[in-house]
């Protein structure tokens, strides 16, 4: 419950790869994560249905309260997982705060109605399948950064260029807009959520580590 004390070092949520619940485990810290419960029903009197409600609850559940370290590319946030109250979207449907950004960004973190992990900036554009995909990709790019002889990042059309014909899509990403790709011996991140969601190809970009081993490749 939210208020029994917490332990700073967090337990990873099941499902997740053995990497991402390391990686959680080492680098990640849980604070006290609020208790959205105690505005359900003020929430139902403002016309939020019951069934966005228990999905911020279940978010909150499973992530409320986690401290990661920053993305590689999002690096302004979210400072904290933590949902708060479900807005609607026009033409979309119902999404919740993924939590708060850890500078002024051009756009917020968010939950979407198909429970994709993304961003909602001029457009809402889901970055992930959902947020264990969120995290699956921090703790790969966290990995990665570590065991590569070389990182190379290449920008706008030089990104949207890149042969990944011989490369395979990493699947515990669940990518969407985002993508990661192994190869014999690299792996490529491709960061297109930005580029979309604000309209902007020059924000495209993406990440390429190069000179992996088996364990760099796969590493869980």
């Amino acid at each position: 419950m939210a208020d029994q004390p917490v332990s700073p070092v967090p337990v990873a949520p099941a499902g997740l790869s053995r990497r991402a619940q390391r990686f959680i485990e080492r680098e990640g810290i849980r604070v006290r994560r609020q208790d959205i419960r105690r505005h359900r029903d003020a929430w139902i009197e403002h016309g939020i249905p019951a069934a966005e409600i228990e999905r911020a609850t279940a978010f909150q559940d499973r992530w409320g309260g986690l401290a990661l370290p920053p993305a590689p590319f999002y690096e302004g946030g979210p400072r904290v997982l933590d949902a708060d109250c479900p807005e609607e979207m026009p033409a979309e449907g119902w999404s919740f705060p993924a939590g708060d950004c850890r500078v002024s960004m051009a756009y917020s973190f968010v939950i979407g109605p198909d429970g994709a992990f993304g961003i909602d900036a001029y457009r809402w554009t889901p970055l992930h399948a959902s947020t264990d995909g969120w995290v699956e990709s921090l703790a790969l790019a966290a990995h990665v950064r570590r065991w590569a002889t070389t990182v190379t990042r290449v920008t706008r059309k030089a990104a949207d260029a890149l042969d990944l014909g011989e490369f395979e899509p990493v699947p515990e990403v669940q990518g969407v807009t985002d993508s990661w790709w192994r190869g014999k011996d690299s792996l490529i991140a491709v960061y297109r959520g930005e580029a979309v969601g604000l309209d902007a190809p020059q924000c495209l970009e993406a990440h390429i580590y190069g000179g992996l081993d088996e364990w760099g490749l796969h590493g869980g």
